[in-house]
């Protein structure tokens, strides 16, 4: 198959799309697309994988056509080239790139964390109509990230040295999957073991997660710009263990304009938590654009 340039990437199959970064080389995005209408965009945070998505989609895809993305290097999406950073000045033009490959030049951003970030950024670059972003990354100080990148370092260490077959054993118990993702979701319980051991699974493989938290060491990859004449929410969990929930007030003072929503009951990953109130924040926002 020959692979496109930069500006006319070609779909690789109804699941996948090369794209090429800055500097050469290919990378293979993965994602899954659901309903008709005003497309939607979920980004997921670092370690997981676009299935983190699942509670809101069948309510987001009734009204909407919405696309969830592995971003490069979780999931089942391949690794940035060699060489090729994964901080966001290398990351924000893929993903405009996968999203014209994809026939979406301006969706409705929605992100969690990592993906939240990411979702900002686009739309400082004018490719969304609006974005929800969900305790998203860039508004912490400095002892918060490194709180942060100790939790996900023993996440991820938790994830690389249990077998297989002892995650799929704790994760048939409720209390089973809480100490395995009591960390990043406020009612652990709610999420099906068979999730616990793919996500478990999603997030040992990940080939971007270590160069993701190197680039988030850096200035950069804080937020501290404006988004004026953008509806943008941010919503954030009143139980985030991770991005702990002050960092909402900062967001609103870098974007004045954006509305702040407590998510009450929810942690790091709101999705699974409560979906009905995450589902109606998403809807919300697009409402406004």
């Amino acid at each position: 198959m020959t692979v496109a340039s930069p500006h006319a990437p070609v779909p690789v199959s109804a699941s996948r799309v090369r794209v090429e970064p800055e500097g050469g080389g290919v990378v293979e995005v993965a994602y899954e697309r659901r309903g008709s209408g005003e497309p939607v965009v979920l980004l997921h945070g670092i370690g997981h994988h676009w299935q983190a998505w699942e509670p809101v989609l069948s309510v987001l895809s009734a009204s909407h056509e919405v696309v969830a993305l592995d971003l490069p290097g979780f999931g089942a999406s391949g690794a940035l080239p060699d060489g090729h950073p994964h901080d966001l000045d290398a990351v924000v033009p893929l993903l405009g790139r996968v999203l014209t490959a994809l026939g979406l030049e301006r969706p409705h951003l929605v992100g969690n964390s990592l993906g939240g970030l990411l979702a900002l950024e686009l739309g400082l670059h004018g490719r969304a109509r609006s974005v929800t972003a969900l305790s998203p990354a860039g508004f912490w100080t400095e002892p918060e990230r490194r709180y942060a990148y100790g939790v996900l370092a023993g996440m991820r260490l938790g994830a690389r040295t249990l077998p297989e077959n002892l995650v799929a054993r704790l994760a048939r118990s409720a209390a089973g999957r809480a100490a395995l993702t009591g960390s990043i979701y406020a009612r652990p319980g709610r999420r099906s073991p068979e999730a616990v051991v793919a996500e478990t699974r999603a997030l040992r493989e990940a080939t971007g997660f270590a160069p993701v938290l190197e680039a988030g060491r850096r200035p950069r990859a804080r937020f501290t710009r404006d988004l004026p004449g953008l509806p943008v929410t941010v919503a954030w969990g009143d139980r985030d263990r991770l991005l702990l929930p002050r960092q909402g007030v900062r967001a609103k003072r870098a974007i004045p304009g954006a509305r702040l929503v407590r998510l009450r009951g929810c942690g790091h990953v709101p999705m699974n938590d409560d979906p009905a109130v995450v589902a109606r924040v998403v809807l919300d926002t697009v409402r406004r654009a």
